[in-house]
């Protein structure tokens, strides 16, 4: 809110106060769960997102709907997300990138190839086919050092009062399902941003959140046995055990 530029938008209209290149790290193993302590985030619905991310699901009735409608306003007619990032790691590319993903470095804990990539560059951006939607976090990188599961997650553009906190929430998890299915510890989470904003319709709420205490406990997420297994089969029961594990620790202000 400080530094930001202040512009105008083209496509929304609306103002930002935006920085470029801004980067997060948090040692999930040592400082706990990234969840943000200044207001409540509805930790229910990032749960149920990235489990569904996890299934290769495409379809929001498939799994998504039973808990969360964020996904519905960027439907085709056939209920299709065309650019469900699930979608775009399991099946899009034609090879199953996140499978592919666990046998590697299942195989050679060391290899520095864990890539996952989500934007398709035929037809995203670029002023391209026109789209509803085109991902925001576009590609990450996952590697093993020192026994522990790192995840590096580049973001072309993150509202950082909505998009952000669910963002790092969401991927956090997925680095724990990672690190559990690999046998290995969480390491460090990394959330680079490309264009980070903030909303003029948010601006008097990030001003508030900005005067809150900043004290939070440390929280730990002990993920259910096979959770990785259980979100590739789109268990749902899986959405409630992680929740109340949170919500048992999450005290927000």
């Amino acid at each position: 809110m400080t530094r930001g530029v202040r512009e105008v938008n083209k496509r929304t209209g609306h103002e930002t106060a935006a920085l470029p290149g801004l980067s997060f790290s948090i040692d999930l193993e040592k400082d706990g769960f990234p969840l943000l302590a200044l207001r409540k985030i509805p930790t229910k619905l990032f749960i149920a997102e990235q489990i569904w991310f996890v299934s290769g699901a495409r379809k929001p009735e498939i799994f998504l709907r039973e808990f969360t409608h964020i996904w519905d306003d960027f439907t085709n007619p056939g209920d299709v997300v065309t650019v469900a990032y699930g979608y775009r790691w399991r099946r899009h590319f034609g090879r199953d990138q996140l499978g592919k993903l666990v046998e590697l470095l299942a195989k050679d804990p060391s290899s520095r190839h864990g890539v996952i990539v989500t934007w398709d560059p035929s037809s995203d951006g670029l002023g391209g086919v026109s789209k509803s939607n085109v991902p925001c976090p576009y590609t990450f990188t996952i590697n093993i050092i020192g026994g522990r599961l790192n995840m590096m997650n580049v973001v072309r553009s993150n509202d950082m009062i909505l998009g952000f906190p669910h963002d790092v929430g969401g991927f956090a998890l997925l680095q724990l399902m990672l690190a559990q299915k690999l046998g290995v510890k969480p390491g460090v989470y990394t959330h680079t941003i490309a264009n980070a904003h903030i909303y003029d319709t948010h601006y008097a709420a990030a001003e508030e959140l900005m005067a809150r205490p900043t004290d939070s406990q440390k929280i730990a997420l002990k993920l259910p046995k096979d959770s990785y297994d259980r979100a590739e089969a789109k268990d749902a029961s899986l959405v409630t055990e992680i929740n109340d594990v949170l919500s048992a620790q999450y005290n927000p202000a």
